[in-house]
């Protein structure tokens, strides 16, 4: 076989046919595309300095709408109300660039409307548009769909509070201030959610995990259960370290609160997607 027709089915196996096929990630397209989000971190610290825009704790609140707003329309593709080739916009990872777009363009938006009135707060009506979209994307679902399952929210929710509530109790008795931060609360919770949505939708609705490192452990273990430990093994560690080593100057700052910011876009997202799909029964 010609080199390029092996590189077009390296290609076509790795990276095209599981965004076609909506069959989810493999070890090639799952380092590909860690190492793309290492490289658009810092190009977005980079746009978001060049709009002048701060990076703090009430940045990350404001953003928090698109995060459901992209995860809902996420949903509203897979009902199946999307033809291609425009659904392919909408799954993963074509999905989040396609957000990131939207999410900067309404906040451009947001920075020129109130420097046109000259008063007011952009990111009260940045965090507006956001909510906005997603109040938009959840009538669409509930004109498409039935609400079939009301516990699974409940589920997702009341889990991951409660465990956060353990954690932070035992850490406060402990004196370990990680969980002092809001923020750093946040992570864990939207994370645990994630945990819990996957165990929702693996060890009692029968659904399948897609991401490789999740999906292999479940294999091995027999359980979706298996998350909490995971994410906890993971962003413990990883909150300890943002904490203590990066504090060093401004610019250090601005960085682990973006870093924080990313965090809780990954972990929120794929927790809303699946709940409100399991939810409707989608």
């Amino acid at each position: 076989m010609p080199f390029i027709d092996k590189v077009t089915q390296f290609i076509n196996e790795y990276y095209i046919d599981p965004i076609l096929h909506d069959s989810g990630y493999n070890i090639v397209n799952t380092i590909t595309w860690a190492i793309v989000l290492g490289i658009c971190i810092f190009g977005v610290v980079k746009l978001l300095k060049k709009l002048d825009i701060e990076i703090d704790d009430r940045f990350t609140v404001s953003v928090i709408p698109f995060i459901l707003a992209g995860s809902s329309m996420r949903v509203v593709e897979d009902t199946g109300i999307l033809t291609h080739p425009l659904s392919y916009l909408f799954i993963t990872p074509n999905i989040y660039f396609v957000v990131f777009a939207i999410t900067v363009f309404f906040l451009v938006l947001s920075r020129w409307i109130v420097k046109l009135k000259g008063t007011g707060d952009y990111r009260k009506l940045f965090a507006g548009f956001g909510l906005a979209w997603f109040a938009v994307n959840l009538s669409i679902l509930f004109y498409l769909e039935d609400l079939t399952r009301p516990w699974v929210p409940i589920f997702v929710l009341g889990a991951a509070s409660l465990i956060v509530i353990l954690l932070k109790a035992i850490f406060d008795r402990i004196d370990f201030d990680l969980l002092k931060s809001n923020v750093n609360v946040a992570i864990l919770w939207v994370h645990l959610m994630d945990a819990s949505s996957t165990i929702a939708g693996i060890d009692f609705l029968g659904y399948y995990e897609k991401h490789v490192v999740p999906s292999y452990l479940i294999d091995l273990t027999g359980t979706a259960f298996v998350m909490y430990p995971l994410k906890l093994s993971i962003f413990i560690p990883v909150l300890y370290v943002l904490d203590n080593h990066f504090d060093e100057d401004e610019e250090s700052e601005t960085l682990k609160t973006f870093l924080k910011l990313v965090i809780i876009v990954l972990g929120l997202s794929p927790a809303c997607r699946n709940t409100i799909r399991m939810a409707f029964g989608v």
